[in-house]
């Protein structure tokens, strides 16, 4: 005989199982996600395998495990600019295109992404700043680009902006230092720039005038890509790189971001994921 409580135990079990269905419906094959969209922007995550995903249609947490990968929160909003918290784990910005059309602005989440808000227009805006940098040395500080050429600033968390100045020709990316609020690394198409003075002038700091295609900066210093070159790395204290990958041939790389254990995660021009190991291999490449 069916009780009234063995029937509540029995709903309780069926829901739970429904929603683990669910749930798993969410998981694609990570070659599948990025045969469909593009990628903006990827940061990883403390102590795991798993790395952030900003598209064309959505945020996605990547398991480079398993090669899959899951949307978060209900938006499918076009991401740009993606920016994570220094030390704040689930605290993000973003700025794009919503996905009704139009520019975004500039949104935070501080749930990992499960929902998101609105928080400045910017200066001119609403924006779609392409390149968005968070300070490491002072999380208030966020840099932004608009329309390719003109950078501002914020100094309380993206709820108001300057313009600050302008950017060498030809920017591509945008990495705030980790030691100093008013320095900054641009990657360009006629390479690798560093301003001191948050952004009103800039120098080169790197040899070659190869275009640069990204820049990331952590803990461990300056790393960027050089096209003909390949992955370089240099502490922030001291610039004077070093060559940790190669052998890339036409290849280059976007949206490099560096793993806890080492190595490497960045997206290809190709529009698939590369995952280097710290001996500059290649230890996965999707597509």
């Amino acid at each position: 005989m069916i009780t009234n409580r063995s029937m509540a135990a029995l709903l309780i079990a069926a829901s739970a199982t429904l929603s683990q269905a669910a749930l798993g419906q969410e998981f694609q094959p990570l070659s599948e996600v990025l045969a469909t969209t593009h990628v903006h922007g990827l940061a990883s995550q403390e102590n795991t395998a798993e790395v952030l995903m900003a598209t064309h249609h959505g945020l996605w947490s990547v398991n480079l495990d398993n090669e899959t990968a899951q949307l978060l929160g209900d938006s499918r909003d076009d991401f740009m600019g993606f920016s994570t918290h220094p030390t704040e784990n689930e605290r993000y910005w973003a700025s794009g295109h919503p996905i009704s059309g139009g520019n975004i602005g500039v949104i935070e989440s501080v749930d990992g992404g499960e929902t998101w808000s609105k928080i400045a227009e910017s200066v001119g805006g609403p924006v779609d700043f392409h390149q968005m940098t968070v300070s490491g040395a002072n999380p208030e500080v966020l840099y932004g680009v608009h329309h390719g050429a003109s950078l501002q600033t914020s100094t309380d968390a993206g709820r108001s902006w300057e313009e600050i100045g302008l950017l060498p020709d030809g920017i591509i990316d945008l990495a705030a230092s980790g030691i100093s609020p008013d320095a900054l690394y641009a990657a360009t198409n006629s390479g690798l720039f560093k301003s001191e003075d948050a952004g009103r002038t800039w120098v080169r700091i790197y040899e070659t005038s190869a275009p640069v295609s990204s820049v990331h900066v952590d803990v461990n210093g300056v790393h960027a890509f050089v096209l003909g070159v390949g992955v370089v790395h240099s502490p922030e204290t001291e610039l004077d790189f070093a060559v940790v990958a190669d052998d890339f041939e036409d290849t280059y790389l976007l949206h490099l971001t560096s793993m806890p254990e080492g190595g490497y995660v960045a997206a290809t021009d190709g529009g698939g994921l590369v995952l280097l190991s710290s001996d500059g291999t290649v230890d996965i490449s999707i597509p």
